[in-house]
């Protein structure tokens, strides 16, 4: 195997064990608040590994660059859904977890 081929690996397992985290973080936390930072930070984290990894075995730039593009998108649109579900739940009037 080539070093590409390890670092390919290394990423995409990597990525996974980000989306492992934040899945927990979701079953685990305690209030939507924290939950929506485990799932927003990990998944984009993970995301960003698994899209490194990919563009590592990319076969032209156009393919790396449609990844940077699916990535971003993702990006914007959890931070926006995580705004809006943060925002929904502080009209529904849910406190903020303290223990």
């Amino acid at each position: 195997m080539r070093v590409t081929e390890y670092l390919t690996m290394f990423l995409l397992l990597s990525g996974a064990v980000f989306f492992l985290a934040g899945t927990v973080g979701l079953l685990r936390f305690p209030d939507v608040y924290t939950r929506l930072h485990a799932l927003t930070k990990a998944d984009n984290v993970g995301l960003g590994l698994v899209v490194a990894g990919l563009a590592l075995q990319a076969e032209s730039w156009a393919v790396v660059g449609k990844l940077l593009l699916i990535w971003l998108l993702v990006l914007l649109a959890s931070a926006s859904v995580a705004h809006l579900v943060a925002a929904a739940a502080r009209l529904r009037g849910i406190k903020l977890w303290k223990q």
